[in-house]
């Protein structure tokens, strides 16, 4: 195909079409970051009371006959405990052999425990590229 040929006293301009192409793509801009938990140890001691609670028993023989196994009873701070056993003789009874006494004696202690409590902290880095070295991210 000719191209035309331009009239007498006319002017020729070219005409120009710009494109634009918009597009994503993934760089690596050589920076690095580095997050690592770091753990930190605190030993602590409480102090306080506890309570320590002793029995003493008392055995108290009692030998008697009884129609029935008399019931375990409180006798102000201590608590009886009724033993008996069958014996056979003409005719069979319940003699109380013993009572158990058990008194209480409750007192307060000093006590100290040790023990250890963590703590976890975060920490993150960025890796310079020129010299790679990690430093501590400021968090902006």
């Amino acid at each position: 195909m000719a191209e035309p040929t331009p009239a007498p006293g006319s002017l020729t301009l070219p005409v120009t079409e710009e494109e634009l192409l918009v597009g994503r793509r993934r760089v690596d801009t050589q920076h690095t970051l580095r997050v690592r938990k770091e753990v930190q140890a605190e030993p602590v001691e409480w102090q306080g009371e506890t309570t320590v609670e002793t029995v003493h028993v008392e055995r108290v023989p009692v030998g008697r006959v009884v129609d029935r196994v008399p019931e375990v009873r409180e006798d102000g701070e201590v608590t009886v405990i009724p033993v008996v056993e069958e014996r056979l003789v003409v005719t069979r009874e319940l003699v109380l052999v013993e009572e158990l006494r058990l008194l209480r004696r409750r007192e307060q202690r000093p006590a100290v425990a040790r023990t250890t409590l963590r703590r976890e902290r975060v920490v993150v880095e960025r890796q310079d590229p020129a010299t790679g070295q990690w430093a501590p991210e400021d968090g902006h």
